[in-house]
């Protein structure tokens, strides 16, 4: 139990249960966004099969209702723990008018929520990453002037909470081409000279697009970078979502506690190709392909609840089926919503 308790008012099969319908639900919106996007009705489609783990884990070890999220585009398990519905996901991905983070105006998985603290990313990969150390510079001087008030005496009337005393905290998901940019050595450079609240994850699946990870960096792990700039680097198995959470754990407590940052460095597996516009037959064999499957997250995870009798057959097939009228329900609602009106294409552009 002391994996869930130290931060989730959960049990551990609780915190389990959850992980694993949430990597399901992604799983499942995923193959319909690509159907959809083989019948010509989804432009571009930006699959996230293999990173569920990576991003249901650290979602559970962040607090939606305080912290901040600059996620990784194909962090769609993170963002339903988040507050993302399944039919916004599929109204962001078809560019209709309810898309919350746009709405329609940007491209899939340009995520995005001011209600939720979701930050875009860029089209430029690692554009985001400075925007999100300034999240995080933000929270620190947040605390400060609050401090700051108290020592002079501030009589206000709003209640203290113990929340005050803690930072915000920033979570930065890119990928393993991003992290070979200026943007993040800069960003991580000026965060770790700040001690900013904040937590960097290189999610490597092991190509930047094309390009394998031994043709971009001379080096095995992206997370050995961390030791140049003077804060911690780790890598964690990023298709177990357990792992991923502990990890996750302790480097929010250390970027809340005002410790600085740290960069976790999830090792993960992209099983269809970059975009629904990559043919990624040019530069991974389907022989590759289907030996990492072997450590499917959605596989390993639900052998391990079943020995640990959290699942069986029964509720298996009951889990599928609710998820499956989840995914209909969000498809059925897409399809049917509204197109961005021609009159609201530069609502938010020009003054």
């Amino acid at each position: 139990m002391e994996l869930a308790s130290q931060l989730l008012p959960i049990d551990i099969e609780t915190l389990e249960l959850d992980m694993y319908r949430t990597m399901l639900l992604a799983r499942r919106l995923d193959e319909r966004m690509w159907a959809l996007n083989r019948q010509g009705k989804g432009h571009f489609a930006v699959p996230c099969a293999g990173h569920e783990a990576t991003g249901v884990g650290y979602a559970l070890a962040l607090d939606p209702a305080h912290d901040h999220l600059a996620p990784h585009h194909r962090d769609v398990s993170a963002l339903l723990v988040w507050g993302i519905t399944p039919r916004d996901i599929l109204c962001h991905f078809l560019g209709k008018a309810p898309d919350p983070a746009s709405g329609g105006r940007q491209m899939y998985a340009h995520w995005g929520s001011r209600r939720l603290r979701i930050f875009s990313l860029s089209s430029v990969m690692a554009g985001h990453v400075p925007h999100a150390v300034g999240v995080a510079l933000a929270a620190k001087y947040r605390r400060s002037s609050i401090a700051s008030s108290r020592g002079k005496g501030d009589n206000s009337s709003e209640e203290h909470s113990p929340r005050d005393d803690a930072l915000t905290v920033t979570w930065c998901g890119f990928g393993d081409g991003s992290s070979s940019k200026g943007d993040v050595h800069e960003s991580m450079n000026f965060a770790a000279i700040h001690k900013l609240p904040i937590v960097f994850c290189c999610e490597n699946n092991g190509y930047a697009i094309s390009v394998p990870q031994k043709m971009q960096m001379a080096v095995e792990n992206v997370a050995d970078r961390a030791a140049g700039y003077g804060f911690p680097g780790v890598v964690v198995d990023g298709m177990n979502p357990l792992a991923v959470y502990e990890c996750a754990r302790l480097a929010v407590e250390r970027a809340r506690c005002g410790e600085g940052p740290t960069l976790i460095e999830a090792k993960v597996y992209r099983y269809l190709p970059h975009t629904s516009n990559d043919d990624d037959t040019r530069y991974r064999t389907r022989q590759d392909v289907e030996h990492a499957r072997a450590r499917d997250p959605l596989k390993t995870f639900r052998a391990q609840l079943y020995t640990e009798q959290l699942l069986n057959a029964g509720s298996e097939a009951q889990l599928e089926r609710q998820v499956g009228e989840q995914v209909e329900d969000a498809a059925a609602y897409a399809l049917a919503a509204p197109e961005l009106s021609a009159e609201d294409t530069f609502k938010y552009v020009y003054g």
